[in-house]
């Protein structure tokens, strides 16, 4: 059963309440409906008792009541279902009411967000971003300028002496001789020998290469 929630919209409370009354009313109809079943129920066991006392105009009358009864359940079951459709109705009815709000109220707020941001504001800021962008490599470019002498340094004079200096390092490079004159004998007095070189000692990385190449052997 829906409740009555107190703050929502006036279509709403109503519809809500419709269906708090339509429920009421569904209740009270399958209560007397249970109630006549059970009388139609006793109306069949006073005609089996009448027909075992032979009295068979009462038993015919009871089985009237029982007919009275039925048609009467019958009747309730039909209004039953009208309630059960006017509630299916009026519950979509309620649905279709939400989801329309639902949509109006997000309509408003996208039209509130629009105005606070319009087309002429945002062009506005976009145009102020590319100012500041300029004046920022503007300034870039200022601070990288050479100053002091190097900025009267002439480009193409520095490069010209660069050429000389190239030409110069290929001209003394081709008038070098093409073969060096070999060494001259060193004389060693007779019965004398050059001594020989002493060992050095062996670094520890060498001796560590040497661990290893003999580790490899085996």
């Amino acid at each position: 059963m829906f409740q009555r929630v107190f703050g929502k919209p006036k279509q709403e409370t109503n519809a809500l309440t419709t269906l708090d009354k339509l429920n009421e009313t569904l209740e009270m109809l399958e209560k007397k409906e249970n109630v006549l079943l059970k009388k139609a129920s006793a109306e069949v066991e006073k005609a089996k008792e009448f027909t075992r006392a032979k009295n068979k105009k009462a038993a015919i009358q009871c089985l009237k009541k029982k007919k009275l009864y039925e048609q009467q359940i019958e009747q309730l079951g039909n209004f039953q279902l009208r309630i059960h459709d006017q509630m299916i109705l009026l519950e979509g009815a309620k649905a279709t009411t939400e989801t329309v709000d639902a949509l109006r109220t997000g309509a408003a707020a996208m039209k509130a967000m629009h105005k606070a941001t319009n087309i002429d504001d945002v062009d506005k800021t976009m145009d102020e971003i590319n100012e500041q962008t300029e004046n920022m490599k503007q300034i870039q470019e200022a601070l990288s300028a050479p100053i002091g002498a190097s900025a009267d340094f002439d480009e193409d004079e520095l490069e010209a002496e660069l050429e000389e200096l190239e030409g110069a390092e290929l001209e003394e490079q081709l008038l070098q001789p093409a073969t060096t004159a070999p060494a001259a004998p060193v004389h060693v007095p007779a019965g004398r020998q050059p001594s020989r070189p002493l060992p050095q000692k062996n670094t520890a990385e060498e001796d560590e290469l040497a661990a290893l190449q003999a580790e490899m052997a085996l």
